[in-house]
């Protein structure tokens, strides 16, 4: 990656630091990763896209190299706050799981700032989890409680990178590992004092026909029921919105099957701007 020439950086917001990595000409490409991870789990993808567009990277608070601040904070702002200190007015954006739901309380934020939106198996604020969430919720948080984040982290990557149709043996053992090293560094970053999230209101769930640009919902056929009846529900009640189910993959599509993610990703993108690529 050598003639990728990617910039790094920090912005420093609310007094806290927010990396990000810029690579590429074009129109700007936002990314934004699962909570599960950091952005490093774009690889597959940073450099592809940088050959078509502006592609930008960053770590949400509490991953990677963005640390929480000491005060209320919302995760839909930061990318507002990113772009602007880019100079970029608006950009495409990608979100994966929590950052789909950051990417669509984004584009409901800030309407002005996104060109398209493509949504992988996200969550979506305002919604109830299923009793298989609630589940795995507790189980963590007990694991959490008893200082065991090694054991929260494998929690993590059997129920999120495995889903519940594949046993660990039949899953990539190097995208296990990547997922399950950016999970145990998020559950390690400390949390100051005066650090409150700030949600979205009215939520994303209730707003969906406010929904206006061109989007994409992706989901694997193994992750949860929930999240594959959820993408239905986006792609149903967002105005235009198109589905692409992926076989064979469960929760984090775009590591296990880059090139076929890849590939679509940019066909959508080609055809919400009209560009050939």
């Amino acid at each position: 990656m050598t003639e990728l020439n990617s910039q790094t950086g920090f912005l420093q917001a609310h007094g806290a630091p927010l990396y990000y990595e810029v690579a590429g000409q074009g129109e700007p490409l936002l990314l934004i990763h699962a909570g599960i991870a950091d952005s490093r789990m774009w690889d597959e993808q940073f450099a592809a896209f940088a050959r078509h567009y502006r592609v930008i990277r960053y770590d949400q608070r509490g991953y990677g190299q963005s640390q929480y601040p000491a005060m209320p904070f919302a995760y839909y702002d930061d990318p507002a706050e990113l772009l602007t200190s880019l100079g970029i007015e608006s950009a495409h954006v990608v979100g994966i799981s929590f950052g789909g739901q950051v990417a669509l309380d984004f584009a409901l934020s800030h309407p002005q700032m996104v060109r398209s939106l493509v949504l992988v198996a996200p969550s979506v604020s305002g919604t109830q989890p299923s009793e298989a969430v609630i589940r795995f919720q507790e189980e963590e948080e007990a694991y959490l409680e008893r200082d065991d984040l090694d054991a929260a982290t494998d929690l993590n990557v059997r129920v999120w990178v495995d889903g519940p149709r594949r046993t660990p043996e039949q899953v990539d053992a190097s995208v296990r590992e990547r997922v399950r090293v950016m999970q145990r560094h998020a559950f390690a970053v400390p949390v100051p004092d005066g650090a409150e999230l700030v949600k979205l209101q009215p939520p994303a769930i209730e707003r969906l026909a406010e929904v206006h640009v061109p989007t994409l919902v992706v989901v694997g056929d193994y992750d949860l029921p929930y999240k594959l009846e959820l993408s239905q529900q986006l792609a149903s009640q967002i105005d235009g919105a198109q589905l692409l189910v992926i076989e064979g993959v469960a929760h984090m599509v775009n590591m296990e099957r880059p090139e076929q993610f890849n590939h679509a990703v940019l066909s959508f993108l080609s055809r919400a701007t009209g560009a050939d690529v």
